[in-house]
């Protein structure tokens, strides 16, 4: 069992896929060679050196990494050569690609890699049970993003967070509202209110009214039958009927005016991000208030953020940060890595020390979208 780590290539990453540490246990797992790209990890704080001493083989290039690997490790689905670098085509058949691949948007991806042979395992399709809540790579991933939205809020805001007492008088705190109760959204309003916010937030999912309210912050949406009704089986926030959405966006029109920094969290599977910012709310909001808008990759919760840019609009800071957990490299890197590391876990058999893949696991039939030349992933039959 050879794996292979490749550098990433798409703009905004620096994360990597394996850090050291999981070399080691990859190889104890039963990994006869971990093939890593020189500078793979560079962006996130681990040398080429550290790999080595780890076990790790530093190998020059991309194609010398998958060349003779079974499995191939990534933190970003393959780019194609229309995106600037091809690397679907380092991959073969029989090949095992375990990545992140946004398999429900990028379909004419998951048919290049059926077409290729590639038995492709789409990460964030790992279903949201207790037995793969350490494999969970949205959940690792998102954790950071929301702490780390709090701080690109804070750096953009041009006020402190916290009330302060000095001999000059007394300064008022900030008022901080979350959009969207998620993992993400629950870090941020964890992280807001240890730097001193008044915390708000809203969801349309009635179990995180009570998770806000154990982080100390205010719960805010329009609590109606259809609301006790907003959550998939999976966990998700189900599509919201035009007349719930009508009186919430009310209600978060009326509240938001009074926020000085609104972070929106809120993302539906497989489709475009709800729009929860309409450009009348951001008119009404103070001069100098901040909006980071998390969703901003899937079309954004606010229709005014841009992917990547921070603009100006009606007084308004918007951030549209482009990949916030890579702000965080080596801390999401090592997170990721041991996601992988406790997803291919299960898949090694312990006498053989080969990859077994069994189609009957739960886990397995939520993330296997490629095999044999087919799409094999129900949502990606229909």
């Amino acid at each position: 069992m050879k794996i292979a780590i490749l550098k990433e290539r798409r703009p905004h990453e620096t994360r990597v896929a394996a850090t050291p540490e999981t070399v080691k246990k990859l190889k104890a797992l039963g990994a006869t060679e971990i093939l890593i790209e020189a500078g793979a990890g560079t962006a996130a704080a681990y040398t080429d050196q550290a790999y080595a001493e780890a076990g790790a083989t530093v190998v020059p290039d991309a194609a010398s990494a998958t060349g003779p690997a079974d499995i191939v490790f990534k933190v970003q689905r393959p780019m194609l050569v229309e995106e600037g670098h091809d690397e679907l085509s380092l991959l073969r058949q029989g090949q095992v690609l375990m990545s992140p691949l946004g398999a429900l948007f990028n379909k004419d991806l998951v048919t290049a890699l059926a077409q290729r042979g590639v038995t492709a395992f789409a990460l964030e399709l790992i279903p949201r049970i207790t037995r793969a809540q350490s494999m969970d790579i949205l959940s690792s991933q998102a954790n950071l993003a929301g702490y780390k939205a709090v701080l690109v809020a804070a750096n953009s805001y041009g006020r402190i967070l916290p009330q302060m007492m000095t001999p000059g008088g007394t300064l008022a705190p900030s008022r901080s509202f979350i959009m969207g109760v998620g993992v993400a959204g629950l870090q941020a309003i964890a992280t807001a209110r240890r730097l001193g916010s008044i915390v708000t937030a809203t969801d349309v999912r009635p179990a995180t009214k009570e998770q806000v309210q154990s982080l100390g912050a205010k719960f805010v949406a329009v609590e109606d039958e259809e609301f006790k009704a907003a959550e998939t089986a999976g966990g998700y926030a189900k599509q919201m009927s035009p007349e719930y959405q009508a009186k919430q966006a009310a209600l978060v029109a009326e509240h938001i005016r009074t926020q000085d920094i609104v972070i929106t969290t809120a993302l539906i599977p497989g489709r475009k991000a709800p729009v929860l910012v309409t450009e009348d709310m951001v008119k009404s909001m103070k001069p100098g208030s901040v909006i980071v808008d998390m969703a901003v990759e899937q079309g954004g919760n606010c229709p005014l953020s841009e992917f990547g840019k921070t603009v100006e609009k009606h007084g308004v800071k918007i951030v549209g940060p482009a990949n916030l957990p890579a702000e965080l490299a080596t801390d999401s890197s090592a997170l990721f890595s041991r996601n992988l590391l406790n997803f291919i876990t299960p898949m090694v058999d312990k006498e053989t020390k080969a990859l077994a893949i069994n189609t009957e696991d739960e886990v397995v039939k939520g993330t296997l979208v490629t095999r044999d030349g087919q799409v094999v992933h129900p949502s990606l039959q229909q």
